[in-house]
């Protein structure tokens, strides 16, 4: 008997209808048919979702144009230092929590960060195309020493790396003709001389700070952070140039106005780089001095408890030059044809027993290259942007899992590559990108929970492989082994297993326990149970919850999509869903139908006349 324990499967968006553990299980996927565009047109920038057919496109837009609207400043929502030093929320991170209550204090901590991204989100929608008649934005003319004079330390702020080239063409870097008009070797820490260069040429900048209504402030933070990672220096020379760049701006007038409020950062390191952990030499402290709490930052990744840090993007390699770029690119992408189902560009982090690339990576490499191929960037793989962008071109999907923390600018390079990124973290974009990201996260995307990947063990507590369901026709049951209905739909279900399990059926048994207790074994006495008395062959699982807030996410899919006579809800052991070879629910049945009548539909689907 082959006998696999799970927790349930997961479920997603579209057709995926069974718990995807390991990158096997991405095979389904096949059958999500999303990519996100770019179109440019004028002045406004359209990031788009929509089929390859181009049907129904779900765009967000953003101008060029400033903004006719006073950014709203509001005070951090969370002023509890217990919750406001979290780096970012997982289920194996600890809270420090006097009164003991950490499941509350982290359901309340998400909720604040979905009320935060709201809030961003409500700004962008309430923005609207403006003539600059209600105030530009002053760019201050810092001294050097705050942002060139960074770029001028470029050889040796990597130790492998020579940053300089990185860091010509207003920063975008070499050309990369290999890939067309409009792609450049660009670093994910280039942003803030890209947005300085950008900004400085922008239709609405004054050079009169009256006339202002924003200003910008060209720090380059991030360079600064970067300068002295890899040295051996103390934590009072990492700060030292943030603490002169406070003594520069509290003379200033517009600053005093209104005590920084008005004033926007633009900084290319995430969050973390800025906001120094006591216990660690790891970045400064610019996010943590007083004078810096009112203004907007503008960050590649935000602190979630913070509301004056608004994330975006990574830069990407693609920077186009007109409508005519982008339209390129957009055909491009639709015709292109994908050899690879799932890629993943990274390396593992040995160091990090928690972090699934590991595990994702050992998955990926099991299995041929049309199912997956992996991109080891240890080894100095992704040093060359055309690499990873070859390869986000042959895929269908990019698996994203978080790195050193939950953002990733691969997340990007992949969207703009026509591969759906596929994430495990809500962290590493849902709750980044408001102003960049549709809200319908499946219109762009695929969600697997990390912890998901990390739990799913068989018996000996080995990965699960569910791969060899792809293609299956499958007839999913609830069992239990002290029903009425036992004996008759473990015999007929097994008649039925043996005789078209070599033409394609699959049947699931998920035992559970909601209805009158009847199933109240461990795993070992189901799995005992139902081979010893029924010869029973077909995969057994571990016991799951099929109504109920604990349900298990495959069985919330199959409800949803096969509601019951009486409502959706499971209503006794033995009740049956029939799942095509493409993932569609495509009957339900009662506890008392007799799988053997189901057989002529089973045969209709595996193709049998």
């Amino acid at each position: 008997m082959k006998s696999t324990q799970s927790k349930s499967f997961d479920s997603i968006p579209a057709k995926f209808m069974s718990r995807v553990v390991a990158v096997l299980l991405l095979v389904v996927l096949a059958f999500l048919w999303f990519s996100t565009t770019t179109i440019i047109s004028g002045d406004i920038v359209h990031v788009c979702v929509s089929s390859r057919k181009l049907n129904n496109p779900n765009c967000l837009s953003a101008g060029t144009q400033t903004p006719d609207f006073e950014i709203p400043i509001i005070p951090p929502l969370i002023q509890n230092t217990s919750i406001s030093h979290l780096s970012y929320l997982d289920s194996k991170q600890e809270v420090d929590d006097p009164v003991g209550h950490v499941g509350e204090v982290k359901e309340y901590a998400v909720r604040v960060v979905e009320e935060q991204i709201q809030l961003h989100r409500s700004w962008a929608s309430n923005a609207r195309q403006a003539n600059c008649s209600g105030g530009g934005i002053y760019v201050y003319e810092l001294p050097p020493k705050f942002n060139k004079d960074l770029m001028g330390q470029c050889a040796d702020m990597v130790p492998w790396l020579h940053l300089c080239k990185y860091l010509i063409n207003e920063a975008l870097g070499e050309p990369i003709p290999e890939l067309g008009e409009g792609w450049y070797k660009t670093h994910q820490y280039s942003l803030e001389p890209i947005f300085h260069s950008r900004v400085l040429k922008h239709p609405c900048r004054v050079h009169d700070e009256n006339e202002a209504n924003l200003f910008y402030v060209p720090y380059y933070g991030g360079l600064d952070v970067l300068r002295w990672h890899f040295k051996n220096v103390s934590d009072e020379v990492k700060d030292s140039l943030a603490l002169d760049l406070v003594k520069w701006l509290e003379p200033q007038k517009s600053w005093a106005r209104n005590s920084g409020k008005d004033h926007v950062f633009v900084l290319g390191k995430i969050s973390w780089d800025f906001r120094r952990d006591p216990n660690s030499s790891w970045g400064t402290k610019f996010l943590e001095l007083d004078r810096f709490q009112n203004p907007i930052k503008l960050l590649i990744e935000r602190h979630p408890w913070h509301v004056n840090d608004i994330s975006i993007p990574h830069p990407t390699h693609f920077h186009p030059h007109s409508d005519h770029d982008i339209v390129a690119l957009q055909l491009k992408l639709i015709r292109l044809d994908r050899k690879t189902l799932v890629s993943f560009a990274g390396a593992a982090r040995p160091g990090a027993p928690e972090n699934i690339r590991s595990k994702l990576i050992e998955q990926c490499n099991s299995v041929d290259t049309q199912k997956c191929r992996v991109l080891d960037c240890s080894s100095g793989g992704c040093d060359q942007p055309k690499t990873v962008i070859d390869l986000f071109m042959e895929s269908e999907f990019c698996l994203q899992p978080p790195g050193d923390s939950p953002t990733r600018k691969s997340v990007f390079d992949s969207i703009i590559s026509g591969c759906i990124p596929v994430l495990f973290d809500p962290f590493t974009a849902y709750y980044q990108y408001p102003w960049h990201l549709p809200e319908d996260r499946g219109k762009y995307s695929v969600f697997i929970d990390q912890e998901e990947v990390r739990e799913m063990k068989d018996a000996k507590g080995n990965d699960v492989d569910l791969s060899i369901y792809k293609g299956k026709v499958l007839l999913i049951v609830n069992v239990a082994s002290q029903c009425g209905l036992t004996n008759s739909n473990y015999t007929e279900l097994s008649k039925l297993y043996e005789k078209y399990k070599d033409q394609g059926l699959e049947i699931l048994a998920f035992p559970c326990n909601q209805f009158g207790g009847q199933e109240p074994g461990d795993n070992e006495q189901i799995m005992q149970f139902a081979c010893t008395r029924f010869k029973a062959e077909f995969p057994i699982f571990d016991k799951v919850d099929v109504n109920g807030q604990n349900a298990a996410p495959l069985y919330k899919f199959l409800k949803s999509s096969k509601g019951g006579f009486l409502g959706d809800s499971i209503k006794w052991n033995f009740s049956k869903f029939l799942v095509d070879k493409e993932g569609n629910v495509v009957d339900r049945f009662a506890p008392t139908t007799s799988p053997l009548s189901i057989e002529k539909k089973i045969k209709k689907l595996l193709g049998i006349s």
